[in-house]
């Protein structure tokens, strides 16, 4: 019994040290926060504009192309960690192939760059 104890004691304090760290950094913030915001901090950030004017307004493609520009990076990060783990075994092929999506992903990238994207006035 004490080899049993042994082997799950340094999880139990893991798990006990993981739960005991995760419950302050939850409960700090109702602490240490300024309790009274004001209203522009509870405005919507997200999209840029207030979510309560007109549905019609002019919506910027300044937003519309970074969120391309994150998903390009996005995918390439996504198929590029797996890619060079198995890299020894995709052979050639998988070489080539994934040199064809980084290239297609550098032209969406170009685009984003012509197009001014990565310029925020």
């Amino acid at each position: 019994m004490p080899s049993l104890l042994n082997q799950y004691l340094p999880l139990v304090i893991f798990i006990a040290i993981a739960v005991l760290l995760s419950g302050a950094l939850l409960i700090a913030p109702f602490i240490v926060a300024f309790q009274s915001p004001d209203p522009e901090k509870l405005s919507a950030y997200e999209c840029g504009f207030n979510a309560f004017d007109d549905a019609r307004m002019k919506f910027d493609i300044r937003f519309y192309l970074v969120s391309l520009l994150f998903i390009i990076f996005d995918l390439e990060v996504a198929f590029l960690f797996p890619w060079a783990v198995a890299f020894r075994d995709v052979g050639t092929f998988g070489f080539w192939s994934m040199m064809s999506f980084i290239f297609v992903l550098t032209i969406g990238f170009v685009y984003e760059w012509k197009k001014g994207a990565l310029e925020w006035d």
